[in-house]
């Protein structure tokens, strides 16, 4: 990899970082599309799951303290145990499917965030687990468990902070979930460590900007921020496929 290529790369994911530490999502779903432009989608997602793992625990104590840890750790939990059968889907499938499937879930995602606000009640036992489960499938295949656990909070009518929180709890576990699954069936190895170890302080700086602009943000403007994230994620994801 070159040195403009590197950098490119740190640039991609300052912006991805960012991203995370304002709306407590949308790493992966940034940086699986783009990074595809310079490595092969499976190391584009073996990347992101490394980098979400590693900045997990930053912040964590006002994380737990913010989330709301019931709907939250239940779906961590299911995410953690369908993680695995992603990994294996992902290598049962070739380049260019996996980029055609991750631009699909790209866009599905955005038209998701566009439902209406569902009423005061909270989700059933059931559509959280299979939030958890579709979480942990997509994290596996696409390092983007986002698509569903974004839509489950952000249709809630609570605040972003709750929100927020409570999507990167998920998403530390679904890294760590990730990981773990990722060197243990192979798809893993010691240079993609490396490499995301060269990115990290690209993520430490961009998600402690993030942070220190979150909640100077009013919540109207925070879900049309996150609606507007994720629909540029589908549409670079989509120019990927026509390039």
């Amino acid at each position: 990899m070159s040195t403009t290529q590197l950098l490119l790369l740190a640039a991609v994911t300052f912006g991805a970082a960012y991203i995370r530490g304002l709306t407590g999502f949308g790493m992966a779903i940034i940086l699986v599309p783009l990074f595809g432009l310079i490595v092969k989608p499976g190391e584009a997602v073996v990347i992101a799951i490394l980098l979400q793992a590693l900045i997990g625990p930053v912040g964590l104590k006002a994380i737990l303290a913010d989330a709301h840890r019931p709907s939250a750790l239940t779906i961590a939990a299911f995410a953690v145990l369908a993680t695995p059968l992603g990994i294996f889907l992902l290598m049962q499938t070739t380049p260019d499917v996996a980029r055609v499937l991750i631009a699909v879930i790209a866009i599905a995602a955005f038209l998701l965030v566009l439902l209406p606000q569902r009423g005061a009640l909270r989700p059933g036992p059931k559509e959280t687990a299979l939030t958890g489960i579709a979480a942990g499938i997509l994290t596996g295949f696409a390092a983007m468990p986002g698509p569903p656990v974004v839509p489950f909070y952000l249709r809630q009518p609570i605040p972003p902070k709750e929100a927020r929180a409570s999507m990167m709890l998920v998403f530390f576990a679904t890294a760590i979930a990730g990981t773990i699954s990722a060197f243990v069936l192979g798809l893993a190895n010691g240079r993609l460590l490396w490499l995301s170890l060269l990115l990290f302080p690209s993520v430490l700086l961009g998600n402690w900007l993030g942070a220190k602009s979150c909640g100077k943000v009013p919540p109207t403007v925070w879900r049309s921020c996150v609606a507007g994230i994720l629909g540029l994620a589908g549409i670079s994801a989509v120019v990927r496929l026509l390039t």
